[in-house]
């Protein structure tokens, strides 16, 4: 079996390279539990090519007129447009998120994405003049910061990748992309495409552990600006490994959406909204701005929660590749028991479990994905916001349905958590939608839908600050010339 295992390599400098000290990772398929292939274990002298490489390429970049540039990642859609089925089996097979999710829902969009940031590309480097009066002229232009190190999630590597590689490298900064260990075979082969494509050194992808490869290049003094998207924990160890050198950081974290439902809402579109564009087979609930916490005001409770029981009952685990399974399994061992050890903390809480609940083989019919890491939607109630399954990020299949009274118990309840990604409001009444928009404490708001992402995708409190734009990866300089 061993022979049978797909390699995989970093891209650095223009090359495909085996990590420095030989080590390798093995990439498991979460559907069945098995290793499928291997990836490079990088380390410190990884990370140190890598900046070279991307520091290296930095000047002949950045100095590039901006239509060479948007030349360039015009061709990277044309990548995109080629090998989406490609990217997106392998993305499937690495994550477990169905192959209805990637190669119908992401990949193609990043085409778009990748065409959009080459249309901004003019605007990156705009700068504005200033009449100071006779003799004095203000001005500004807008510069790339550098070095820009792009840490990428498990659960939508190549989407992630997009969109921090394809704005930074639009606003003329070289990028480094390190992506999650338990998810990274997507991206090394998209660097592999791009290294066709691509200046040598501009755009280079360096996998393996955190503490390992990633450390080093966050703490490296050749790297200029951070984006995450990734946990509140791993961004409180970002945040203190850049503080030496003042690094500034784009985070975009966790999340324990509220997903509300008021009693003038159509409950039809909604039961869809809070259960399957948000927590079921959207990427089974491993979603960071998933809307895990339903509320429903107390006049359809009832009605709604039969609602999203039939909805559940209808997804269907099994064969991430085939076209009719509607939800896959969670991506690692590591996530599988922090999922389920939350349907045990729930039960214990005093919660009423209302659907689901089961885990493992018993989840899944198919007996070939018996090994996998397969969690079946589950339904919790209660009247209880401060129970931990209330407050914490669970991120798996596994919502809370609370009650409330009214706009005020609504918001109260809402804005009591310590994320603040995003929220859905499910409502026919303009009134409430708009005052629910301007007092949910969140960076997006998702009115009769959700999860239509849009950007910038920003949170507040502990779901971080920054996002991934062109403007966002330039900083302002200002000049005064007196003549």
């Amino acid at each position: 079996m061993a022979d049978a295992l797909r390699e995989y390599r970093n891209l650095v400098g223009g090359e495909l390279r085996t990590a420095e000290g030989g080590g390798t990772l093995d990439s498991v398929d979460p559907a069945t539990g098995e290793v499928w292939a291997r990836i490079p274990r990088s380390g410190a002298e990884d990370a140190d090519a890598a900046v070279a490489a991307a520091r290296a390429a930095f000047p002949k970049w950045s100095g590039m007129p901006a239509a060479g540039r948007a030349h360039y990642l015009r061709k990277v859609a044309g990548v995109f447009a080629k090998h989406a089925a490609e990217l997106a089996e392998l993305e499937t097979r690495d994550n477990g998120r169905t192959i209805n999710e990637t190669a119908k829902r992401d990949l193609p969009g990043m085409t778009y994405l990748w065409t959009n940031a080459a249309a901004e590309c003019a605007a990156a480097v705009e700068g504005r003049t200033v009449d100071f009066g006779p003799g004095s002229l203000g001005m500004t232009r807008r510069e790339p910061y550098g070095v820009t190190l792009g840490i990428i999630p498990w659960n939508s590597p190549i989407s992630t990748f997009s969109a921090k590689a394809a704005f930074a490298l639009a606003a003329g900064n070289t990028v480094i992309i390190k992506p999650a260990e338990q998810a990274s075979v997507s991206s090394l082969r998209l660097g592999e495409l791009l290294a066709d494509v691509l200046p040598a050194g501009v755009l280079n992808v360096v996998s393996g552990l955190g503490e390992e490869v990633g450390d080093p290049l966050v703490r490296h003094r050749g790297v200029n600006k951070i984006s995450l998207t990734g946990s509140v924990e791993t961004a409180k160890l970002i945040t203190r490994a850049s503080a030496d050198a003042l690094k500034p950081l784009a985070l975009e974290l966790g999340g324990k959406s509220p997903n509300i439902v008021f009693a003038d809402a159509d409950l039809d579109r909604a039961a869809v909204g809070v259960t399957t564009q948000a927590i079921f087979t959207a990427n089974a609930g491993q979603i960071c701005y998933g809307g895990s916490r339903v509320l429903i005001q107390r006049p359809v409770y009832d009605e709604m929660l039969h609602r999203m029981k039939e909805i559940a009952a209808t997804v269907r685990l099994g064969d991430p590749m085939s076209d009719e399974t509607t939800m896959g399994p969670i991506v690692s061992r590591e996530q599988f028991e922090r999922v389920t050890s939350y349907l045990e903390i729930g039960r214990k809480e005093g919660a009423e479990l209302v659907f689901g609940g089961r885990f493992g083989a018993e989840a899944v019919e198919d007996e070939r994905f018996a090994g996998g890491y397969w969690v079946e939607p589950t339904l919790f109630a209660t009247e209880d916001n401060g129970l931990r399954i209330c407050q914490e990020e669970i991120f798996g299949p596994v919502a809370v349905v609370l009650p409330f009274d009214t706009e005020d118990d609504a918001v109260a309840i809402a804005n009591d958590s310590s994320y603040g990604l995003a929220a859905g409001v499910w409502t026919s009444d303009l009134g409430t939608a708009q005052r629910m928009f301007r007092r949910l404490e969140t960076g997006t708001v998702w009115v009769n839908t959700f999860r239509k992402v849009m950007f910038p995708l920003e949170g507040v409190k502990d779901s971080g600050y920054g996002h991934d734009s062109v403007l966002a990866y330039t900083r302002e300089k200002a000049g005064l010339i007196e003549f």
